[in-house]
């Protein structure tokens, strides 16, 4: 079994979209973090890892990404403190760009945390319930509430006192809409890893 090239592609996504998330943009008239081309994808990943290693294996990577996810942030913040050079004149967009506030990061790691845990569990949980079949419903109806988990906690969190509730929700709303967009999308490869990586298993076996 040789799911590294996946797991590699999980943190990979997981590591860019905490600096992805610095720049907010417009997708067809909703406001979202940049994040969203690439953290959504991460679910993806690991239902993958469930369906091919197992529930531990996933929890596993779900783990080893929030770990790294620490690490960078650490690093992140003794970057900051570095004095610039006299003729670098770019700290504050450093600042601005990579310097986000604890209570961003928080907001991120718990709603990190929760989501993507739940996706694990949820997964297995409806492996069971269809006896091992229907892998679009179980990889759709996982990610769905558990990103929906994650809009949630990390908006409300991140931003509630900042702006008014009802921008709060909008922001919720907007966020979540794309992700479950993606989400759908990401079915075919979701298959194509699972009948790949399921083959090398079964050939490892023999």
């Amino acid at each position: 079994m040789r799911l590294e090239g996946v797991k590699y592609l999980f943190i990979t996504f997981l590591l860019l979209s905490n600096v992805m998330a610095s720049k907010i943009v417009s997708l067809f008239g909703l406001i979202v973090p940049a994040a969203i081309i690439a953290y959504p994808v991460t679910f993806l990943f690991t239902d993958v890892v469930a369906e091919v290693e197992g529930k531990e294996s996933a929890r596993k990577l779900v783990m080893t990404g929030f770990y790294l996810s620490l690490v960078m942030a650490a690093l992140l913040f003794a970057a900051r403190l570095l004095p610039p050079a006299p003729f670098w004149p770019f700290q504050e967009a450093w600042d601005r760009i990579l310097g986000a506030t604890p209570r961003i990061v928080a907001a991120s790691m718990l709603a990190y945390l929760v989501s993507q845990n739940h996706d694990v569990w949820s997964f297995h949980w409806w492996k069971g319930k269809t006896g091992g079949r229907h892998l679009w419903l179980r990889n759709n109806l996982s990610t769905a509430v558990s990103q929906l988990l994650d809009s949630v906690l990390f908006i409300t969190i991140a931003f509630w006192g900042s702006y008014p509730a009802g921008d709060i929700g909008k922001m919720i709303l907007g966020q979540y809409a794309v992700k479950l967009v993606i989400a759908l999308l990401d079915t075919p490869f979701c298959y194509m890893l699972v009948g790949y990586y399921g083959r090398e298993a079964r050939n490892d076996s023999q």
